[in-house]
């Protein structure tokens, strides 16, 4: 009977809970509605506040998201930035004349190089209005003030700082790791500068890697000097000198260097601001954000025939259909939707992909060369398109890239990961085969690879190389051996890669769907529209909170060790032969 009303109390909790969750549920769903139904306005002289410290800067979120404070962000962590929505607000600004400025804070963004310099763009572009921009924070990370650097104004907390100090790229290495596990790569490899297996072969870096990381870096930074020089009205030696020696080590020191307009709390920026309005010290500072703001702005030609469509491509490449990757299925669907509507006219297809399988690179390929047979194709990379994001993009018409997109890395790999030692030695545990054929238990990884094995496999590696390099010649118009000088797995900047033929123009999303509006010949009588199509935002919210929940568990769970999880995780995708970055390169 005790054991009964254990059952009967268990039962009776999880039908309560059960309920409460419902109530809840459908409280939060009333919430978001009438923050939904709120009508947004906009008052005479006011700014567009652009919040962006400790946001990450994706490509784009759902057209329905607002700003819903903790009902958006239930665990308190970073929450997303939407590129296109920003530079659609930020646009809306420069011509509202209801909009005097923007109040910008930066400090701690999450974002890459090429994503803050179109953010950045768009920002000198709005300053072409004559409307003013300030920045202010707390404490600004290295690309948080390569894109404050542009404002007219920049306050610092006169407690707070500014890293300053260049950029560096580091790589976890596993061979120590799997030495000690008895696990033993099998490595297969097209091209010197091919290291996306060094971590798992090598503790340190390869001359060769070490070498391209350096060049690609150098460039990097040296790009983002010169721009912040230009817009501090300072010369490009003398920021480098203060960069390259990290000379802004106090607060004060980043006035002294003139990175900074003078140390300020928060509330002097506000009466600052208002100031600026013309307000007096009672009255409230009027700032509307990057969504509401949006969401005022009237679409441009939305009734228009003419579509240009626009495929976000975001993530790794792989076989399928998979959640949160250019899954070659799902993709290659959107392109071909995108090739047989009449309405649409070009198509630019957005990537920012660091790779992955050869397969599925191949089948996205195939779709991109059927659509460039019946309409204009442009590419605009992003942060990264390289190795199968170069992959994917080689048929294009044109490729547009950021002067700090990293891209290239044209080569190819496999790997196999032999555990006999781990199994038999460590574990105690061992196999037994009975095969009617001589390679009926072809790559086995409870034993070490045949010398047969292996020719077949680096054939097969060989074979995925000369593919690659025939797709790039063709869509590039090059000889292979033109593709060949500046392939071998090698990374390049996207200036280094026009200078090589690789990249055709410099620029972001906005020029490369200006060249497709220019080569269909319509003027201005066009609409962008985006694919894939977005999730309810109730769905994305769902779909977050559920990651969320494992994402803090893990890191709990694993402390310190979180990272090299994320690294073994990252291995499980690594089927088949594969056309990916040499690395995963993270720049500091």
């Amino acid at each position: 009977m005790k054991f009964l009303g254990n059952v009967l109390a268990v039962i009776v909790g999880l039908f309560a809970f059960t309920i409460l969750s419902l109530l809840l549920l459908f409280g939060l769903v009333g919430m978001l509605a009438s923050f939904s139904e709120t009508e947004v306005t906009l008052e005479e002289n006011t700014l567009l506040h652009l919040n962006l410290n400790g946001r990450t800067l994706v490509e784009r979120t759902t057209e329905d998201d607002l700003e819903l404070g903790a009902f958006s962000d239930p665990f308190g962590s970073e929450s997303n930035a939407g590129l296109v929505n920003l530079k659609k607000a930020i646009a809306e600004a420069k011509t509202n004349e209801k909009i005097k400025g923007i109040y910008l804070e930066t400090g701690l963004i999450n974002a890459g190089q090429a994503g803050l310099l179109e953010l950045r763009e768009a920002l000198i572009d709005f300053k072409t209005s004559g409307k003013f921009i300030v920045a202010y924070d707390e404490a600004f990370s290295e690309g948080g003030y390569f894109l404050a650097s542009v404002a007219d104004e920049i306050y610092l907390n006169p407690l707070g700082g500014i890293d300053f100090n260049g950029l560096s790229s580091e790589t976890i290495f596993l061979k120590g790791f799997f030495d000690k596990a008895g696990i033993k790569p099998e490595v297969f490899r097209v091209g010197e500068f091919k290291s996306a297996v060094e971590p798992f072969i090598l503790d340190k870096m390869s001359p060769e890697n070490r070498l391209q990381t350096q060049y690609f870096l150098d460039d990097i930074n040296a790009h983002a000097v010169e721009l912040i020089a230009t817009s501090r009205g300072l010369s490009k030696d003398s920021v480098m000198q203060i960069n390259s020696k990290m000379l802004v080590r106090k607060p004060q020191d980043a006035v002294t260097y003139k990175l900074a307009t003078a140390l300020k709390y928060e509330d002097e920026v506000h009466a600052l601001l208002r100031e600026k309005l013309g307000l007096t010290e009672e009255d409230e500072l009027p700032t509307i954000n990057a969504t509401d703001l949006g969401s005022l702005a009237k679409s441009k030609n939305i009734t228009s025939d003419n579509r240009i469509a626009v495929i976000l491509a975001e993530g790794e490449i792989v076989d399928g259909n998979v959640e949160g990757a250019i899954s070659s299925e799902k993709f290659a669907e959107e392109i071909r939707k995108a090739r047989k509507d009449e309405n649409i006219k070009a198509i630019v297809l957005r990537v920012n992909s660091p790779g992955g399988s050869i397969l599925a690179s191949d089948v996205i390929w195939r779709e991109m060369s059927e659509a460039k047979k019946a309409k204009p194709v442009m590419v605009s990379m992003g942060e990264v398109a390289a190795s199968g994001g170069y992959y994917i993009s080689a048929p294009a018409d044109t490729i547009v890239a950021q002067p700090n997109t990293i891209t290239g890395s044209i080569g190819i790999f496999g790997i196999l990961f032999n555990v006999q030692e781990l199994v038999n030695d460590k574990m105690g545990v061992t196999t037994d085969v009975v095969s009617t054929g001589e390679l009926s238990d072809f790559m086995n990884v409870a034993r070490p690879l045949t010398e047969v094995e292996r020719t077949i496999i680096q054939s097969s590696v060989e074979d995925g190389y000369e593919t690659f390099i025939s797709r790039v010649a063709e869509g590039r118009g090059m000889h292979p051996d033109s593709v060949k000088k500046v392939a071998s797995g090698r990374v390049w900047t996207g200036s280094q890669a026009k200078e090589r033929g690789l990249v055709d123009v410099l620029g972001g999303l906005d020029t490369a769907i200006k060249l497709a509006a220019e080569k269909i010949k319509v003027g201005d009588d066009y609409r962008v529209v985006y694919f894939p199509e977005k999730k309810p935002w109730f769905e994305e919210l769902m779909l977050s909170f559920s990651e969320e929940v494992q994402l803090r568990f893990l890191q709990h769970q694993l402390g310190q060790h979180y990272p090299l999880y994320k690294k073994l995780e990252h291995i499980k995708r690594y089927h088949g032969v594969q056309v990916r970055m040499p690395q995963d390169i993270t720049i500091k």
